[in-house]
């Protein structure tokens, strides 16, 4: 019996865009199903935090064993720390029928294209540079060299948008939300993921 797979979804976009905002309220709405992707790191637990829910907990000696063996979607190393995607949870999720979602900086997006090329890649973008750097000034948590330096990386990652399969403006949370339930549907509907189901059907299996 064939069983209908669950999507990789990789939301994605520069710093200040309002990734986490947007998956956050997307996550908050009851008509989401998706399975949040969830992240190991080797850096230890804070206070509440729980082994496989909040992060999967390693050793450095573990986590670069994974590197070593490619069991790893994307990686980066942050303050001392590493952080990555474990190619494992996600497998089992979508071979569950799940989709799983999956919220990321652009070069790590870049990574798991490479290991996943079949995921759905959207870009979330700013309106424009200059609402961008307006958002990253209302944080009010970084002086005006910092965020000059990620506005002119955001120039740089706009310029990666022909990795990705759909671009969404982050005009608005809600609309953003919008949209990419919209893609997730169309992907769904795509006829090489449903293609099988109804040739089985035709052979009466």
């Amino acid at each position: 019996m064939y069983k209908k797979k669950g999507l990789l979804i990789v939301l994605s976009g520069p710093s200040g865009v309002g990734k986490g905002t947007v998956r956050k309220a997307l996550f908050e709405e009851p008509n989401t199903n998706y399975e949040y992707s969830i992240s190991m790191t080797t850096r230890s637990p804070r206070e509440g935090e729980q082994d496989g829910i909040d992060y999967f907990f390693k050793s450095k000696e573990e986590f670069e064993s994974l590197i070593d063996a490619g069991r790893l979607l994307e990686h980066a190393e942050y303050v001392g720390n590493y952080y990555g995607t474990p190619m494992q949870y996600v497998e089992e999720m979508i071979e569950a029928g799940r989709d799983v979602f999956l919220e990321i900086e652009v070069e790590g997006a870049k990574q798991v294209r490479e290991k996943m090329p079949e995921g759905l890649f959207i870009f979330l973008a700013p309106p424009s540079l200059s609402e961008l750097e307006n958002r990253l000034i209302g944080r009010g948590t970084e002086d005006a060299d910092v965020i000059a330096t990620r506005v002119a990386r955001a120039r740089e990652e706009l310029e990666m948008m022909h990795l990705y399969d759909y671009v969404v403006e982050n005009d608005d949370v809600q609309n953003a939300c919008d949209r990419i339930h919209a893609i997730v549907t169309a992907e769904h509907c795509k006829r090489e993921r449903v293609e099988e189901l109804y040739k089985q059907m035709l052979r009466g299996e």
